[in-house]
């Protein structure tokens, strides 16, 4: 059997599979190149060559959009709050002797809310006066005596303590009857009834409960990754879980964080002059901020690339495919305000899923809908 037929056969197959399979690893090597550099550049040097000659272009549907400047909003959950809210409390002991007031009711400051029985407290109140009037009168004559040199230093300072004594024990006095009357702090509804007729009130006990709508707070939590969109001053509006469409302004933010939600306090403060708005409600808030440069699009344009980017592909200068990542700003029934594109795009919004980075494309282009 003769081996040469065989040899040559076996080169002349190995030189074609070269030739065919391996022409640009071995015209790279012929130029001095790296296979694998060879490799990478080859597709980029292939859509180059397919722009150039506009030649095996990919059809494609695209939009010429235009960025706008749109308000940017925090939107956020939270309630409805008085803006104050306070227990109106007993300071001493004695049962009342007013007939109670119901809630609901309006008080202006001032009100009377619970009366509280004297006992005797204005007897004691009258002796603590008239000790103070005996110290007096002592304390001039020691001081008179003293002048004349009748009376010792220490006399006299006996007397100036008696009468301090006698003048703390009116101030105790008129103060305890001065807790006898239980009054309305500021205008308001009564949010509990008075303490019934005869019942016993000691230091602490409940005469009524005050809220004050006619301002009323928006009381929501920012998320930390948006804290810094708020400001006070803002502008806010809010949908309560009536319907009602109320707005008002940012009042306070809290400089520290819910360790638990890590998120922000923040209250928005809003006229309430008919009191329809009430304590506790569910609120929907949007908190105004610095307006962003966006596209408005379909949501259909949305797509990812190979790196699970959310994102949109855009024709580029050369009619070739470039990826562009961006941010959703807003969600409206009609489209999706993205950022981070450039001010003008051509948005391929048909076979934007059918074509990579770099691709060549013939574009058909369509009015925008916004």
């Amino acid at each position: 059997m003769r081996i040469v037929p065989i040899l040559t056969a076996v080169v002349v197959t190995a030189s074609l599979y070269a030739l065919v399979f391996e022409r640009e690893d071995l015209m790279a090597f012929a130029r001095g190149e790296d296979a694998q550099e060879a490799a990478e550049a080859e597709p980029a040097a292939e859509g180059q060559q397919l722009a150039e000659a506009g030649e095996s272009r990919v059809g494609v549907v695209a939009i010429q959009s235009k960025a706008r400047t749109i308000g940017n909003a925090v939107i956020l959950r939270g309630q409805t709050q008085a803006i104050r809210q306070v227990e109106v409390r007993a300071e001493t002991t004695s049962t009342v002797i007013s007939e109670p007031l119901r809630k609901g009711a309006h008080v202006k400051k001032g009100d009377l809310l619970c009366e509280l029985d004297p006992g005797t407290r204005p007897a004691s109140l009258l002796q603590a006066q008239a000790q103070l009037k005996e110290a007096k009168i002592n304390l001039t004559a020691a001081a008179k005596l003293s002048e004349g040199g009748y009376a010792s230093e220490t006399r006299l300072a006996s007397a100036e303590a008696a009468e301090r004594s006698a003048l703390a024990a009116v101030a105790a006095a008129e103060r305890e009857i001065g807790h006898l009357t239980i009054t309305a702090p500021f205008d308001g509804l009564l949010e509990s009834d008075t303490a019934e007729l005869g019942s016993l009130l000691q230091p602490g006990s409940l005469c009524g409960t005050v809220i004050q709508l006619d301002t009323i707070k928006l009381v929501g939590y920012v998320p930390e990754a948006e804290v810094n969109k708020v400001k006070l001053g803002a502008t806010a509006g809010a949908e309560l879980s009536t319907g009602q469409q109320v707005q008002g302004e940012v009042t306070f933010l809290s400089r520290s964080a819910d360790p638990t939600t890590r998120t922000f306090e923040v209250e928005i403060t809003v006229p309430n002059p008919d009191l329809s708005i009430r304590d506790g409600q569910t609120a929907d808030i949007a908190i105004s901020s610095a307006g962003a440069l966006a596209h408005k699009l379909p949501q259909s344009a949305l797509t990812l690339n190979n790196e699970g980017q959310l994102g949109v592909r855009v024709v580029g200068s050369d009619s070739t495919v470039v990826f562009y990542p961006v941010q959703l700003l807003r969600d409206d029934v009609d489209g999706v305000w993205l950022g981070g594109l450039p001010e003008n795009a051509d948005v391929i919004v048909v076979g934007q899923d059918f074509v990579t980075e770099g691709v060549a494309v013939a574009a058909t282009y369509r009015e925008t809908e916004q």
